[in-house]
């Protein structure tokens, strides 16, 4: 519901600002080089996403239904992480299955539109995937650092506040890149260097003067996703800190729970930092990082904080026992 509400108003934004370019802009559809030319690669990396595709993607979706069907996984750790399942398999869908069938494509064409609504999507989800992890980092400092305090801090209603800020969060700052790419004039040539749209070669195509414009891409993805991993580092640092100093019985979780989102941390803003913090340029390893920034490490969050935390895996095998009893 709250993507098709989306979506409507980003095509009338769209139909609006197509209004007003339509003497600057010739480009009506952009032609993707994909990720090589090589056939054998491209079959290779074909048939490597599309097993993987396969096989992770309903283990997001086991982790919601698992979540949701267990009376005892209502603490906001498990509410946030159903939240991020979600948002992972959400954001998987806007590359992977187009990227699979231009694998099978002679010709890769995007149209205007549809590059531009690829890109607000890949930045909704993904902003509002960043600001979730922060969210969880407070989620664990309360829990460990002010556990006292924990169920009145994170009550239902505060854990409902902060999951609609961080969706609101991620939308402010996916429209204000479309904006800016909206008002850019496109007269050829349309040959984007990727297997997707991104603001990078987006706006490389443009046939204006694109400086101010890229400052402020870096400065709205690049300083937000930096400025996020430095914060979530050091957010984590203090409450390990905390919990080495400390001898409460519960240590060995906090720390295995505190090292499993850091690893997520790490794969969701490196990637990020590599392509959105510096000038937009093409790099070699430019492509090979996309891949893994948006179809493979999306996928793997959620299970690796469901290969690390005892409770939901307990809970997966006794809905799994239910089911063939």
């Amino acid at each position: 519901m709250e993507e098709t509400i989306i979506t409507t108003l980003l095509l009338d934004v769209l139909q609006a600002e197509e209004m007003e370019n339509d003497n600057n802009t010739v480009v009506k559809e952009f032609i993707l080089l994909g990720l090589t030319q090589s056939r054998d690669i491209q079959l290779l990396v074909f048939v490597l996403v599309l097993i993987f595709y396969l096989i992770i993607l309903p283990g997001n979706f086991l982790i919601i239904l698992t979540i949701r069907s267990d009376p005892g996984l209502t603490a906001p750790l498990y509410f946030f992480l159903g939240n991020l399942a979600f948002l992972d398999a959400s954001y998987s869908f806007i590359v992977a299955p187009r990227m699979l069938v231009d694998f099978v494509s002679e010709k890769k064409i995007i149209s205007y539109r549809g590059c531009i609504t690829q890109l607000f999507f890949l930045h909704f989800l993904g902003g509002g995937e960043g600001l979730l992890l922060v969210v969880m980092a407070f989620d664990r400092y309360i829990a460990i650092c002010r556990p006292l305090h924990y169920s009145t801090v994170m009550n239902p209603r505060v854990c409902y506040a902060l999951l609609l800020a961080l969706w609101l969060g991620g939308f402010i700052h996916s429209i204000i890149q479309v904006a800016l790419i909206l008002r850019l004039p496109f007269c050829g040539p349309n040959q984007l260097d990727n297997f997707f749209c991104d603001v990078p070669q987006v706006i490389k195509l443009a046939c204006t003067d694109t400086f101010v414009v890229e400052l402020l891409m870096v400065f709205n993805s690049g300083l937000m996703t930096l400025l996020c991993f430095l914060g979530l580092l050091a957010s984590y640092a203090v409450i390990l800190c905390r919990v080495h100093g400390s001898s409460s019985e519960g240590k060995s979780k906090a720390v295995s729970t505190c090292t499993t989102h850091i690893i997520v941390i790490f794969l969701m803003f490196g990637p990020g930092i590599f392509i959105y913090t510096r000038p937009f340029r093409a790099f070699p390893a430019d492509k090979v990082v996309s891949l893994f920034h948006t179809v493979i490490f999306p996928l793997l969050n959620p299970l690796i904080y469901t290969l690390r935390n005892q409770e939901v895996k307990a809970s997966m095998r006794r809905l799994f026992n239910q089911h063939i009893a």
